[in-house]
């Protein structure tokens, strides 16, 4: 019996290390804002590159390419964004709405297609305000005229609006795990043409596009979590930001506010200084400067000067003027010279 308990627990032991490791390793989006989680240059970009509004509404949606990373109902995969249309004369407004529940929609971003009196087709894409906060427009610039303007100013034209919702989907969709921020930017970036133009503005084209939203528009998680808005995000962004002590402005005045790093005492005076202070090294500075000066420069000056002057000059001039002229003068010849002529 203790053989084959042997035996047992060594296929057990063998069996483990032989099992290939599973990669149990999950992605979360974590992001600071949700705005940043649907790049609204890639959705212009996939606009102008769509045939239809159903092939638009199609590559939003697709697995493969990844256009969204939201998850706005938090439960682990992204929404699934459906496309609303409605339209008034030569004005089109195509709603993008995320799915959250049950008959719940999400106005997440609106797209403006406008004909002016010249011909001319425009397109805006507008941030809802409640993700990406007032005025946030694209108006792309496309390189080449988009097939899907066809569509819309074609004689075949038929309003879209999606058929999809809440547990039903078209087949070729199935969700995905969103990606953490940084990996989401480096995977949209690839979806952008980059051969095209995004400006940004803060006028809409077309002055009656708020009113033609509001016939379709959907925000149940707006109404569920006013607290999550856009206004709200950013002020609670900067009030993580601020240290732990923040004192406000006192009066308005800005600049007499000063962040501090640790609370303030109102009650703290000096303490006494102990008997140990003026053993300091700022204490010597005075005593040690006034000894080194004195010593050095009046001792070296009347040692070199008085001695070599008056011990030179008095000894050779006296020497040598005396000596020299009273011998040439009285030895002339001059009694000699007198004595002789006669």
């Amino acid at each position: 019996m203790k053989k084959i308990r042997l035996l047992i627990v060594l296929i057990a032991i063998f069996t483990l290390q032989t099992l290939p490791a599973q990669d149990v390793t999950t992605v979360e989006a974590k992001s600071a804002d949700i705005s940043e989680n649907l790049d609204l240059e890639a959705v212009a970009s996939v606009f102008g590159e769509a045939k239809d509004l159903e092939d638009f509404e199609k590559k939003l949606n697709d697995p493969e390419l990844k256009i969204s990373n939201l998850d706005l109902n938090n439960d682990g995969e992204v929404d699934y964004l459906r496309v609303v249309e409605t339209s008034d004369k030569n004005a089109h407004v195509i709603v993008i709405q995320a799915v959250i529940g049950k008959d719940e929609y999400q106005d997440v971003a609106t797209i403006d297609v406008v004909k002016d009196k010249s011909g001319d087709t425009k397109v805006q894409v507008i941030g809802d305000v409640y993700m990406y906060g007032p005025d946030y427009i694209i108006q792309p610039v496309y390189v080449h005229p988009p097939i899907i303007f066809t569509f819309f100013w074609g004689s075949l034209y038929r309003p879209w609006h999606s058929p999809f919702y809440w547990g039903y989907y078209p087949p070729y969709y199935h969700p995905w795990r969103p990606y953490p921020p940084y990996r989401y930017r480096q995977n949209i970036h690839v979806h952008v043409n980059v051969h095209n133009t995004y400006n940004r503005t803060n006028v809409r084209v077309n002055k009656n596009s708020v009113n033609m939203q509001k016939r379709v528009s959907k925000n149940d998680y707006a109404r569920k979590h006013p607290d999550r808005s856009y206004q709200k995000r950013i002020v609670n962004n900067k009030a993580k930001q601020r240290p732990q002590h923040y004192t406000k402005p006192a009066n308005g005045n800005k600049a007499k506010a000063k962040p501090t790093t640790r609370p303030v005492d109102k009650n703290w005076k000096p303490k006494t200084k102990p008997a140990s202070e003026p053993s300091k090294s700022y204490m010597h500075k005075p005593s040690t400067k006034p000894a080194k000066t004195p010593s050095k420069k009046p001792a070296a000056r009347p040692s070199i000067t008085p001695t070599k002057k008056p011990a030179h000059k008095p000894t050779m001039k006296p020497a040598a003027k005396p000596a020299h002229k009273p011998v040439r003068k009285p030895a002339a010849a001059r009694p000699v010279k007198r004595g002789g002529r006669r």
